[in-house]
């Protein structure tokens, strides 16, 4: 809602909104933008902010007393993803990332290929890209002396398509408003236990996705999923293309320092010269690299613009290095995205000892939905804190497979000075959680700044 905002204000709208608390990097975003937010869903704000449309999104819930208002008044209201299809969209070729996992960061990326192609696109992440700096915005006129003449006229739109419900009035997933020209289909699991009861139930929604991609459109698919195999099944009238092993986008030889060769039908095509840790990262840049050549990049316009991606605050994104000790933020919130993270993160530090801090915070996660998973995903850690305040699950029976290496926590500064306690020189703080975790980043910088004085 925060980057549909900055599109709104970018495309010549005066906004305002509410929220229950805003934090960085996304406050800060709105405010530079001169975007006034109201802390709170009081009804006094439909006459402090009299508006032409309320554009509502899927916080709100019937009983909130703005909600209320809205409803009893008669006034006129929309969902983001509707007013974002309806305002913006309909005008572009809409490139969509959709799966459980890495949607924003391959979202980030296919934007940034798409810019440094001098197509300029237009936006919507759901998090802030390093080589953009911000989360969203409108699609810019195309450098013509970058492009083809069959795309340089075309405006292009990179938006991170999310499975969630849509509005309260609206139980539809966001990406269904999207109508994308281009989709990724990046992977698919079972998560958001409190609007789904089973893996089928959002399989069915990635089903109506399909249905609204056009038959000239493409379909870019993991073929290493089965459950998005088993969405195709139900229909599909687009050209579908595979990445993965065994099918035509393939991942060639990798070097030591993270760079790696990109294959098509078995030919070279290319290099990608990055650092980015982890095959799941490998596996976005291949479903870049097609996706971008639906809309006429060639591979090696894409390679090389991925070696320059920088990737996406709150992925891997070292805070500081105080005393020998390096404490990373990371926005892990689901099994897999744990283990892939802490997977990743083990093949750049080797043997060091990694210290993962884990806040499960995510709707999914503090139903204790996922519980059974955890310790699998937390086991190549070397020691492990969870922080257990607002958690209503029995967080210790769940954890007691990782035995003296985890400890749970349910005070914050606790919490701090237990992990400060035990951090030494060349140790890795991988801190996961998707919201701002009490700022423990800042707090652990400082003390151990402390410590070392």
């Amino acid at each position: 809602m925060g980057g549909i905002a900055a599109i709104a204000k970018q495309a010549g709208y005066q906004v305002t909104g509410c929220d229950a608390k805003m934090y960085p990097p996304m406050s800060t975003q709105l405010a530079k933008l001169g975007i006034e937010v109201v802390e709170g869903f009081e009804a006094n704000q439909i006459d402090n902010y009299p508006a032409d449309i309320y554009v509502i999104g899927n916080v709100a819930r019937r009983g909130m007393p703005v909600v209320e208002a809205i409803l009893n008044r008669g006034l006129p209201y929309t969902s983001g993803p509707q007013w974002l299809s309806e305002q913006v969209l309909q005008q572009h070729w809409v490139l969509a990332v959709a799966g459980t996992h890495g949607k924003t960061t391959t979202a980030s990326m296919l934007a940034w290929v798409l810019e440094d192609c001098g197509l300029a696109p237009g936006f919507l992440i759901g998090g802030v890209p390093e080589n953009f700096a911000v989360s969203a915005r409108l699609s810019h006129k195309p450098d013509q002396s970058q492009t083809e003449n069959n795309t340089a006229h075309r405006s292009y739109f990179v938006i991170e398509a999310d499975e969630y419900d849509t509005a309260f009035f609206d139980k539809r997933s966001k990406f269904v408003h999207y109508r994308p020209r281009t989709a990724i289909l990046n992977n698919l699991e079972y998560d958001h236990a409190d609007i789904f009861p089973d893996l089928a139930a959002i399989q069915t929604q990635f089903h109506h996705l399909v249905r609204t991609i056009p038959a000239e459109g493409l379909i870019v698919k993991n073929d290493q999923s089965l459950a998005l195999q088993q969405v195709l099944e139900q229909g599909c009238w687009s050209e579908v293309a595979g990445f993965g092993a065994n099918q035509d986008w393939q991942i060639g030889t990798v070097n030591a320092d993270g760079g790696f060769d990109v294959l098509y039908q078995q030919q070279l095509m290319g290099h990608v010269n990055w650092d980015l840790l982890g095959q799941h990262n490998r596996m976005n840049a291949l479903a870049v690299i097609a996706a971008a050549q639906h809309v006429g990049i060639d591979v090696q316009q894409s390679c090389a613009a991925l070696s320059r991606f920088k990737n996406v605050k709150r992925r891997m994104e070292i805070k500081g290095v105080v005393q020998g000790v390096t404490v990373y933020d990371d926005f892990a919130h689901h099994p897999t995205a744990i283990a892939t993270t802490i997977d990743g993160l083990r093949q750049k530090v080797g043997s060091a000892r990694i210290l993962a801090v884990l806040e499960p915070r995510s709707n999914t996660m503090k139903m204790g939905t996922m519980k059974a998973a955890l310790p699998e995903s937390l086991a190549e850690a070397d020691l492990v804190y969870c922080y257990s305040g607002g958690v209503d699950w029995d967080v210790t029976t769940a954890l007691c497979p990782l035995k003296n290496k985890v400890q749970i926590i349910k005070n914050m500064p606790a919490l701090i000075e237990t992990i400060l306690a035990e951090a030494k020189s060349g140790d890795h703080i991988l801190i996961m959680s998707n919201g701002g975790f009490g700022g423990i980043h800042q707090q652990l910088l400082e003390g151990l700044k402390k410590h070392q004085s």
